[in-house]
Parts: structure tokens; sequence; C-alpha cells
């Protein structure tokens, strides 16, 4: 039977193994070693919904949570994270409501935009993000809100930096549509009142990504570049993630 590469669960729906992807000279990403996920404080250590002993079964050892202070004051952070080399590597800087952009304007576009700000803007965090998955003991999880934004852009540097090819990248960060109707009950269940304005919500197509990748090309050479150049990714940190995380 193939590993999974969405892990089930009752309250997080965009739990993923980041394995099986190849890489340019034919290895291969090797599963179980790093997960991308929705935000971890909504697992409960009781309740009876085993998310909490599933989550543990992965054997993960470090977590990585990317949002905002502020979001984890007010939603949780992963239980118990004294169990774990834990880590709150805030890589956006300009927070904006995403259930309150105009629905008239271009939503890839704009979501692209948003990603260009988190590139530049997080450079040291995103870099701290990329060493800690690198060096720090493993497997390894990271997270923000919905799993789709800044740990999308997350997922795409690493894969980046392990030589997986654009065309798979896309495609996961795609998959978060597979969540996208779950996201959006999350969203309504935590905001009764509210209306959202953008019928894009919760979407991830390949478009948003690969425009972010073409404009970190056309800003900084390449995405190669711009990974060495103004994140700071040496060649001691790629070596270790290769040898951490290929087959």
């Amino acid at each position: 039977m193939s590993p999974e590469r969405h892990i089930p669960f009752q309250r997080l729906h965009n739990f993923r193994d980041l394995g099986g992807y190849r890489t340019a000279d034919g290895r291969t990403v090797a599963w179980g070693r790093l997960y991308r996920a929705d935000s971890l404080g909504k697992l409960r250590t009781e309740g009876g919904d085993g998310d909490w002993e599933r989550f543990l079964r992965l054997g993960i050892r470090t977590v990585i949570d990317l949002r905002y202070p502020w979001e984890i004051e007010a939603k949780g952070r992963v239980p118990e994270p004294g169990r774990f080399t834990y880590a709150n590597l805030s890589i956006e800087h300009r927070p904006y409501d995403q259930a309150a952009i105009d629905p008239d304007i271009d939503p890839w576009r704009y979501l692209a935009d948003r990603f260009a700000e988190v590139a530049e803007d997080g450079v040291e965090e995103i870099r701290q993000v990329i060493e800690l998955i690198a060096a720090g003991p493993g497997p390894a999880v990271f997270h923000c809100t919905s799993g789709k934004d800044r740990t999308g852009l997350i997922a795409a540097l690493v894969l980046s930096l392990l030589e997986v090819s654009e065309e798979q990248i896309l495609a996961d960060f795609a998959l978060t549509e597979l969540a996208t109707q779950r996201l959006l009950a999350d969203w309504h269940a935590a905001n009764p009142g509210r209306t959202m304005r953008w019928p894009s919500y919760g979407r991830a197509p390949a478009t948003v990504l690969a425009l972010t990748l073409a404009d970190l090309a056309a800003r900084h050479g390449s995405v190669a570049a711009y990974l060495t150049d103004d994140v700071g990714i040496t060649e001691q940190t790629t070596t270790r993630l290769r040898q951490r995380l290929l087959d």
C-alpha cells in the first residue's frame, strides 16, 4: 500500500505529507519526514476524536508555526508544545483579511502580490524556517491557519531547494483546493454574523503560485538566486536539507 499524501483528521482539513515527489537527479522526497498543515491549534488532547493520538503516531519532533503571535494568542498552538522543538516564525508582516477582499479584483494576481510581500518582508523568518527543517529533529511539520498561503510558500521554497520540478510544486500547492469547502465551513462557524465578501476564500489554484514563482524569477533572476542571495540559504543548509529529506 502506498503512503498517504493526505493524512485524515477530524479537526484538521489540510494535513499533507510532502513525500513522494521526484527530484532533478532522480531521487525522491522521503515519506514521513516533512508535513504541511492547517492550524495545529485545532487539535485537542481530549474529546474522543482521535486526532491527537493520530498526530502523535506520526512521530513528529519539530513544529513550526508560521502565524502571527496574535493569531496564536487567539486560536491556540499545538497542544503540549514542550513535547516538540517548537518555533513560532511569522513570515508574513502585513496582515490582511481574505474574507473582506474586494470581489471585483483579480483574485489570483491579488494573492500573488501578497505572496511577493511575504517573500520580501519575511526573508529572515523564511531562512530560520528552512534552517530548522534542515537541522532540527525530525520528522517536522510547518503550518499556518489554513495551510494554504504561508504554508504553501514555504512548501514551494523547500521543494525548490530539493530540485523538485515546478510542475510538481504547483500540483502540490493546488491540493489545498480539496480542503476549500471545509476551510470555508470553519470560517463561517468561527465568524457568525459576518458576511464573506470574497467568493474565492479558501481557494489555492496553481495559477497563484505560478505567478509568484515567475515574479521571484523576474525580480531576482531565479527562485534559486532569491533563496541564496536574499534569504541567505547556504550550501551547507541545502546539503543538510537534502540529506534529511531525500531517499
